[in-house]
């Protein structure tokens, strides 16, 4: 079983709450009345004790040999392991997401423990000959001192997994600020880091709204690194706000996601694909496929394949597990939705399926495909983040990646197809971070880099994968020549 532990703040090793007194309140987007967790939330104050409860710590903590660092990982897989269902039914209640996807979160927050806890085993420097006899060459990295860390809801344990993990094993200490939306689950990440015995002060929770906890961390002059995820405005601002204090930043913002459907794919695939892309997590991810663009030799037929998919779709109370969608995770986004869907009838696309909201309590909203979409619309170019998808149709292959690419996002891309020159020319030509082929836009593996282009990204360094321990790391190049001649 888990700990038993009230929902509080995490500062210098202990579980402490707020010098002030606002909360916030955790609540079930399937049934908006039940609370779930009431947190304090964090003040300025609480932020910056945090921040230098975490610089303190930061030199023994970066004197610990990487191999005992794993270590901790190590620890917290078992943990984790042990209570995969409680932990999965905590994002079941508290981020809406089904069953199957909250369990899969688990898997892939315990596949990432594993991974950097076996890659701390390895991860150093290299060591190219010198021209010069007598002279060793090599280099070693060190971490950067203390690390902001600020997460989205929709992933709620994964994505802080993946951006704490890799800044705790280099050697780094961390001031972690949640999403208001799921800061249990969260927590719990936390908790499972204080019973493996992680040293005082180098992990540290403080939830709290962006404009107070977020602002706090991406001003504060004694944070070294900042990573963060969420909404391409606030993206920006980060990066700003941080720029100016120096620190490294890396930000992964929004997305529109399309896939390109051509003649000669297998149609049942480019379908499964596309409800997968779109519908997963209501379409509540940066990943999401957002745009199916079809060539016109297979748009009939896509068509009518969609269209009955996505009326076959159930939609429903997430723990279940013949769900296929459950609920917005809140009541803006579910209205934000139906602003998207009388934005996009205005402009003149069709409604094939779906456009409203369910009569029912919680934030559930019906799947949503629009067909004669053109690329300038609205539904076309802005991030909707929800389960609303665009289907353009277009003549030829080339007008197929030109639309793909008429966006101001670039994080992934997707083609369905069985002829090597499309997938070959659409890896070279398509303007996204991550690019698959036969497989949907959204998912992918922890040992590969993930970020994205234009505004969907700082474009500075990528997370996952090895990469991430070089955004958290700097390197020294070393000349070693003996001194006796």
């Amino acid at each position: 079983m888990a700990s038993e532990l009230s929902a509080q703040l995490y500062v210098d090793g202990n579980w402490c709450s707020s010098s002030g007194d606002s909360e916030i309140i955790s609540r079930n987007p399937a049934a908006p009345n039940e609370e779930v967790a009431t947190f304090p939330a964090a003040t300025v104050t609480d932020t910056e004790d945090a921040i230098s409860a975490s610089v303190a710590a930061q030199d023994e903590w970066a004197a610990v040999s990487s191999h005992e660092r794993g270590s901790y990982l190590r620890d917290a897989v078992r943990i984790i392991e042990d209570e995969r269902e409680f932990l999965s039914r905590l994002i079941v209640d508290e981020a809406g997401k089904t069953i199957g996807g909250s369990q899969g979160e688990i898997q892939r927050t315990i596949d990432l423990l594993e991974y950097y806890a076996q890659v701390a085993r390895d991860y150093g420097g290299t060591a190219p000959p010198s021209a010069t006899d007598g002279t060793v060459l090599f280099t070693k990295r060190e971490p950067l001192g203390t690390a902001g860390i600020i997460t989205p809801w929709n992933f709620p344990i994964a994505i802080p997994t993946w951006k704490i993990v890799p800044a705790l094993v280099s050697g780094n200490t961390v001031v972690f600020k949640p999403a208001s939306l799921s800061p249990t689950i969260a927590s719990r990440l936390v908790d499972v880091f204080d019973r493996v015995g992680l040293p005082d002060g180098v992990l540290n929770f403080v939830p709290g709204s962006g404009s107070t906890v977020g602002d706090a961390i991406a001003t504060s002059q004694n944070i070294d690194v900042l990573s963060f995820t969420g909404s391409t405005a606030v993206g920006e601002a980060v990066k700003r706000a941080a720029g100016e204090t120096g620190a490294r930043v890396q930000c992964e913002m929004g997305g529109k996601n399309p896939i390109i459907v051509d003649e000669s794919c297998d149609l049942d695939l480019a379908v499964d694909l596309t409800i997968s892309g779109a519908y997963s997590l209501a379409g509540q991810a940066c990943t999401a496929a957002s745009r199916a663009i079809v060539l016109e030799g297979a748009y009939d037929e896509y068509v009518a394949a969609l269209k009955q998919r996505v009326e076959h779709l159930i939609v429903g109370e997430p723990g279940d597990e013949t769900t296929d969608m459950g609920p917005k995770a809140s009541a803006g986004g579910l209205q934000e939705d139906l602003d998207y869907i009388e934005a996009g009838e205005g402009e003149g696309a069709t409604l094939l399926a779906g456009g409203s909201a369910l009569d029912r309590e919680g934030h559930f909203i019906e799947p949503t495909v629009f067909v004669d979409v053109d690329s300038e619309m609205k539904i076309a170019q802005e991030e909707i983040f929800g389960p609303i998808l665009s289907v353009l149709s277009v003549s030829s292959f080339d007008e197929a990646v030109r639309v793909a690419n008429d966006v101001q996002y670039g994080l992934t891309a997707a083609i369905c197809t069985d002829r090597l020159h499309h997938a070959m020319s659409f890896i070279d030509d398509i303007e996204t971070g991550v690019v698959k082929v036969n497989q949907k836009p959204g998912g992918v593996e922890y040992q590969m880099p993930f970020g994205g282009r234009k505004r969907s990204s700082t474009e500075t360094f990528k997370e996952q994968g090895r990469e991430a321990l070089e955004f958290f790391t700097h390197q020294k190049a070393i000349y070693l020549t003996d001194g006796h001649v």
